[in-house]
């Protein structure tokens, strides 16, 4: 089942350290079947609340993989030049089945 990391991020000081995260990231993602699904402001249209910052997930093939991910020497050696310079929340978070519907949380209870 797809696991998601998804990333709220504020402040983000965008500068050198920043570019050089966005450069590298994409390497290693590759080796865990990483990719984007959503990546910065998306042209957010906020209907409910209020909201600020920007909006990140990838996706990754399970969640063996996406913990894979984070936890390599090549993202940790690269996630200091985010933490540095934005302020955030990053959760890994599973998917559904396509059958899903909303009551199915009822049964886990």
């Amino acid at each position: 089942m797809t696991t998601y990391a998804l990333a709220h991020l504020r402040n983000v000081a965008f500068g050198a350290e920043i570019i050089a995260y966005l450069e590298a990231i994409d390497a290693t993602m590759a080796p865990f079947g990483g990719r984007f699904v959503l990546h910065g402001d998306g042209n957010k249209r906020v209907l409910e609340g209020s909201f600020c910052g920007d909006v990140v997930m990838l996706s990754f093939p399970s969640r063996s993989a996406a913990e894979a991910w984070y936890a390599s020497p090549a993202y940790q050696a690269i996630l200091p030049l985010r933490t540095r310079n934005a302020d955030g929340d990053v959760l890994l978070i599973d998917g559904v089945d396509d059958t899903h519907k909303a009551t199915d949380i009822l049964q886990k209870g």
